[in-house]
């Protein structure tokens, strides 16, 4: 049976009330380091120019101990800094120092993901009985929207105060047949940052056209700090019983796979090395992790938690709650020492990892996935909170 592919945005005080039911602690940064651990406005500065001259800014927020740099290019994250145990701060994503590597990059580091999310095999779907070819850009298939997707767009940008929240409203309309997508998508995405360091991102979007829809992030983490070296000790948790396996071109299959007694049960905690280079078939043909989970949860009205990650050097936590019902977690397979990052320091296997709440993948191919067709009349809307502590 498919399942509605719309979800209820969480208010913001729906949103803290997730985010206080993830147990995490606000940042207790200020003690420790001599900084505040309170708001302030945002801030814009310069960051550079495009090739046909449109200016590029970046937007700095800081509330609750964390620190967050946003572009108007992509809504790229450029930097997310949080404090370890003892208070020092470093940036925790992977990316760029300039915009030049971010427009010449094929890793989506940071940036605001869509039309569609993940893969769409072959860059074809039928809706409504017509047939649609979207822009191919992975092999023969469609990633991330395709070859000028949401991550290359710019965005127009609002800051706000609201309360004890600074945030960003980010903007942007994709006209209809925007690589090959039906319909005129006018799209909203929200960062917040809240008096406790929360991060939320809220998702809304319109359509005057039948489409799809599935909208996410990639920012690329590493808890123990950009350019340190790999996340295989880091210590992940899924609140997942399935995933969905892969072909050759990590498309999925339609099989909703049980991950007991394979090296993708993440239920209980456990450091992402400890299986990733177990010969299990899925695991060679990706390199490493690259696939969804199909959260235990299913869609829910408000962001739940599905996700911890914890880093045991530096004792920074990530908790991430959402109301989607998949979650792409992918190791950093395709980081192969060839980028260089804000530190200095190559990017190699492993360096970093994503975590994309989302629909399925391939779900305008997948009858029995959970739909992401998006229709005139209604509004996409999805919520997902990123919780950090020590």
């Amino acid at each position: 049976m498919e399942l509605s592919r719309r979800t209820v945005m969480a208010s913001a005080a729906a949103a803290g009330v997730a985010a206080t039911a993830l147990g995490g602690t606000a940042q207790a940064s200020g003690a420790a380091s001599g900084t505040t651990s309170g708001s302030r406005k945002p801030v814009k500065e310069p960051f550079g120019k495009l090739a046909d001259g449109t200016k590029i800014y970046r937007w700095s927020l800081e509330n609750g101990g964390t620190r967050l740099k946003v572009l108007n290019y992509g809504g790229i994250v450029q930097s997310l800094e949080l404090p370890d145990r003892h208070g020092k701060y470093v940036n925790v994503s992977l990316g760029y120092d300039t915009i030049e590597e971010y427009v010449a990059g094929t890793t989506f580091f940071g940036a605001t993901i869509g039309r569609y999310g993940n893969r769409i095999a072959k860059g074809k779907f039928t809706l409504d009985g017509k047939a649609y070819q979207v822009s191919v850009n992975d092999g023969e298939n469609s990633l991330h929207g395709g070859a000028k997707g949401f991550n290359t767009r710019v965005w127009d940008i609002e800051p706000f105060t609201s309360g004890s929240d600074v945030g960003l409203h980010m903007h942007y309309t994709s006209v209809d047949g925007e690589m090959g997508y039906p319909g005129t998508l006018k799209t909203t995405v929200t960062y917040t940052l809240t008096a406790r360091g929360d991060w939320r991102i809220d998702y809304e979007a319109t359509t005057d056209k039948p489409t799809v829809a599935n909208l996410t992030n990639h920012t690329y983490y590493n808890l123990a700090g950009e350019g340190s070296g790999t996340i295989y000790d880091h210590e992940l948790t899924l609140a997942a019983s399935r995933y969905t396996p892969t072909d050759a071109g990590l498309i999925p299959t339609g099989e909703l796979a049980k991950v007991a007694g394979t090296p993708f049960d993440f239920r209980k905690a456990k450091p992402i090395g400890r299986d990733i280079r177990t010969a299990h078939p899925q695991l060679i043909t990706a390199k490493g992790f690259d696939h969804n989970w199909v959260m235990d949860k299913g869609i829910t009205a408000k962001p739940v938690l599905v996700a911890t990650l914890r880093d045991p050097s530096s004792g920074r936590t990530l908790k991430i709650a959402t109301d989607q019902p998949g979650l792409q977690f992918y190791s950093g397979n395709f980081l192969d020492g060839t980028l260089v990052g804000q530190s200095g320091r190559t990017y190699r296997q492993g360096d970093g990892l994503a975590l994309e709440t989302q629909h399925f993948p391939d779900s305008p191919n997948q009858p029995s996935f959970p739909s992401t067709v998006l229709r005139p009349g209604e509004t996409y809307r999805t919520t997902t909170v990123h919780s950090f502590g020590v």
